[in-house]
């Protein structure tokens, strides 16, 4: 099979699908679309949610705490902790295993929470290390937010930027693939820092904020885009409420460097993986946008939600094109290809 999430009916085929027994204090259990599990705790309700990080090199640590605790604030949630477990190749030496935990207690610090234990393994089952953090959020009872609220005629806000992460992972660790293919498709930067100002995203990958404040706001729905980039955020967040989207292309917040590194790579940057992104559908994008915006939070309304079964982006000439499901995030295709 490929490299990535398994695609979304063959999730659902083999794993979700197997899944019958339920309690009554799981108020939103294991299903498409939906990243976290909410667990009724009377006034207010515990949400925990598990990510792995294979794709990044430096700051693997810190990513996986802030790519697991988005999940939660996506929800509304305020993390409190994470469980770590690190899977470790055979040729691991003690300062790997040292920087890797420094560098997850350096992402515990910024967001307040602290490690709540894990497992740590050295294996000869993995050639690269595997992290793998759950993190546990809370609620209040009455206010939490899910996936699948989205109702037609909200609009659609994302917050910061689209392919955030895969931006600085691609510029951290590639830099000088990027300048080399540039260089042979006579692309030119979009300034002399380019390089280090794309690097700098990997500050950006917390939505924390984002969710919470979004929370407070009063939205239907929310969802942190993470891997499949916006495409596969969109499509989890329709398949959870039911509904599509019309999302307009000049309203894209695809920034510079962004658009840079995916022409020289040859990737599509909707389709890049995007930590430090939230979805939102709510009845007042605008209001919404100014909320954040005076928190500091760039914002943009970039389309709505209508009814249908496909989402499609809509150009400036009133040209639509049927937004693709990739089963494979860019990112992955990009070191696929890097691998051959």
């Amino acid at each position: 099979m490929k490299a990535g999430k398994l695609p979304p009916e063959k999730l659902q085929s083999l794993v979700l699908g197997r899944f019958s027994h339920r309690r009554a204090d799981v108020l939103v259990p294991a299903r498409l679309g939906e990243d976290s599990a909410i667990i009724d705790f009377g006034d207010v309700v515990c949400v925990i949610s598990t990510d792995p990080i294979t794709g990044a090199a430096s700051g693997a640590g810190r990513l996986a705490v802030h790519v697991s605790c988005n999940h939660v604030a996506a929800n509304g949630a305020e993390p409190v902790g994470v469980q770590v477990v690190l899977l470790l190749p055979v040729n691991t030496c003690e300062k790997d295993i040292a920087r890797l935990m420094d560098e997850i207690e350096a992402g515990c610090r910024e967001l307040g929470i602290e490690v709540l234990g894990g497992h740590t393994e050295i294996t000869s089952k993995v050639n690269d290390p595997v992290i793998i953090t759950t993190a546990i959020g809370r609620a209040a009872r009455s206010e939490y937010v899910t996936s699948s609220n989205c109702r037609v005629g909200d609009d659609v806000v994302v917050t910061k930027g689209i392919g955030l992460e895969g931006t600085a992972i691609l510029a951290t660790d590639w830099g000088y693939l990027i300048e080399q293919k540039a260089q042979e498709k006579n692309l030119r930067p979009p300034a002399t820092d380019w390089l280090e100002k794309a690097r700098s995203f990997a500050d950006e990958v917390s939505a924390v904020r984002d969710g919470m404040l979004a929370a407070r706001y009063g939205v239907s729905a929310m969802h942190d885009v993470t891997e499949g980039g916006l495409y596969g955020g969109l499509y989890e967040l329709g398949q959870a409420s039911g509904v599509a989207f019309r999302i307009e292309t000049s309203l894209l917040p695809v920034r510079a460097e962004t658009a840079f590194i995916c022409a020289a790579l040859g990737l599509d940057p909707l389709g890049l993986i995007s930590s430090g992104s939230m979805l939102i559908c709510c009845p007042d994008g605008k209001g919404l946008v100014q909320r954040l915006n005076n928190a500091d939070i760039p914002a943009f309304v970039i389309g709505k939600a209508v009814a249908g079964k496909e989402s499609y982006l809509l150009d400036t000439h009133g040209n639509s094109t049927i937004l693709p499901l990739l089963a494979e995030d860019e990112l992955w295709r990009f070191l696929a290809t890097i691998a051959k």
